[in-house]
């Protein structure tokens, strides 16, 4: 596909959902299917970048993820420690910095490590931004930036979308497309101040079955979208 006439997104959102449901059709458990996903997510980290998309922000643990079984939470939390090296590989390569959205209490001593590893390793680096949402919450991520704001004595006068922004866990710009697969329809508390203005997609593949062409429909949907800004065209609006 010719990308040089479609539309790339500065800023991707990805919601990895369906990999349970994705290893419960194939009479898997929902271990294979969270590595599964794991494995597609470096493809699709990889291809994103080689289309210029320069931040990508994936939705992999939420803080409502704690309510699920504690074999399956303690396996995710294996899984971030145990294969996050690949995604340390692939940003040395890619020249990619890493950041960490979410809360650290709940996270063991090794997750936090690992955490604090790749951050450190790849923060000098300026081709593309991960920034990984793990143990994280939209209404939280508004709530500590709030509490933040409290914190630093800001003068109410003084605070405007612009600074309430620098609070959040991370200064990036807006989202401008999310693609949330499996074919469920909502945020579930992703991002939701960043993705005020954002396009949404909502493919019904999962996302251990969501590889390159699927990536690449979901772009050119992007390319049809005409999007506005409270009636403003956004893309002028933005340069």
């Amino acid at each position: 596909m010719d990308f040089s006439v479609l539309k790339i997104p500065n800023h991707l959102g990805l919601i990895v959902d369906g990999n349970g449901r994705w290893a419960s059709e194939r009479g898997l458990s929902r271990s294979a299917g969270h590595e599964a996903g794991f494995n597609n997510l470096i493809k699709i980290l990889e291809y994103s970048y080689s289309k210029n998309i320069k931040c990508v922000s994936a939705y992999l643990f939420s803080t409502e993820n704690f309510k699920r079984s504690k074999a399956e939470v303690n396996f995710l939390m294996n899984l971030f420690t145990n294969r996050m090296s690949e995604v340390l590989n692939l940003c040395h390569k890619k020249k990619i910095k890493v950041l960490v959205s979410g809360r650290r209490e709940n996270l063991s001593a090794k997750v936090l490590k690992t955490m604090d590893k790749i951050v450190l390793e790849t923060k000098d680096y300026d081709f593309g931004i991960f920034n990984i949402c793990f143990n994280y919450g939209g209404r939280v991520e508004i709530v500590d930036a709030a509490k933040k704001i409290v914190s630093d004595g800001v003068e109410s006068s003084k605070i405007d979308e612009k600074l309430f922004g620098k609070y959040l866990y991370q200064d990036l710009p807006d989202v401008d497309f999310v693609i949330r697969t499996s074919g469920e329809q909502r945020l579930s508390n992703f991002m939701l101040w960043q993705c005020s203005y954002a396009e949404f997609y909502f493919p019904k593949v999962y996302f251990p079955d969501f590889d390159f062409n699927e990536f690449d429909r979901a772009i050119v949907e992007y390319t049809k979208r005409d999007r506005r800004f409270g009636g403003i065209d956004y893309e002028k609006k933005s340069n």
